[in-house]
């Protein structure tokens, strides 16, 4: 597949990677991007650089009204980049909970609401993609992130189910695994971390490669091994018992 001239959404798209991930689609010639975020006056700058191809969208992922908006106003699109993350870390025993929901609630739920609103928009479409950032953590619980952890678990999963799901509708679902990225999110870990452009440029790579599972940076790469020897044959095990006899 080719990103050149898709229609992408983008979740998260102010900043991090969600930004660097709108702006490599369009060095990449995408006809069109849904830049997303809760607060649209942050789109502001995606627009003053990148013109016309930004159609900026008020989207609060844990607001299942604007993401049916979101799905009536992009019903023209093909890709679909649940990229929207929070994390608030806690002491898993003694922590505040109130932090540990929002975290699922932005990086689970969100993307489980937005993939039930846009499957039907991409079967009307004649298929499409949803690109799915879980994170290492999402593979083996980190405990100095223990519910965000928890949460990204739950995207891969998600992300492992819709794939099963939807493959034989012409949907793809692709599951990213960064390790850490020099976002806002991870200003607190002193580490070595990758860039958010060369994470964005992985992803899509990936895309265009067909995988299933990218990941995008040095020490995600080291969980690959691991993870296509096991979990991996999981699912593709589960793949073969829903093929019909």
């Amino acid at each position: 597949m080719k990103i050149e001239n898709q229609i992408a959404l983008v979740t998260g798209s102010n900043r991090g990677i969600g930004r660097a991930i709108v702006d490599a689609l369009v060095e990449r010639g995408v006809s069109k991007i849904y830049a997303a975020a809760r607060n649209i006056s942050s789109l502001d700058p995606l627009v003053q650089e990148h013109g016309s191809k930004i159609v900026p969208l008020e989207l609060d992922v844990t607001s299942e009204s604007q993401i049916a908006k979101a799905a009536e106003k992009a019903s023209d699109a093909t890709v679909v980049v649940n990229n929207a993350g929070y994390l608030d870390p806690q002491d898993l025993i003694t922590g505040d909970l109130t932090a540990a929901r929002r975290e699922f609630e932005i990086n689970y739920w969100g993307p489980l609401g937005i993939t039930r609103a846009f499957t039907p928009v991409f079967k009307t479409n004649g298929g499409g993609t949803f690109i799915n950032l879980s994170s290492i953590a999402g593979l083996s619980n980190y405990p100095s992130l223990p519910t965000y952890s928890d949460s990204k678990a739950a995207v891969h999963s998600l992300t492992s189910g819709a794939r099963l799901l939807l493959s034989g509708e012409g949907i793809n679902v692709i599951g990213v695994y960064p390790g850490p990225v020099d976002t806002d999110l991870s200003k607190d870990f002193e580490m070595e971390k990758a860039t958010p452009a060369s994470v964005a440029n992985a992803i899509l790579d990936g895309f265009e490669s067909g995988a299933s599972e990218v990941f995008p940076d040095p020490m995600s790469e080291g969980y690959r091994g691991p993870y296509e020897a096991g979990q991996k044959t999981i699912e593709n095990n589960i793949a073969q018992m829903l093929q019909p006899a």
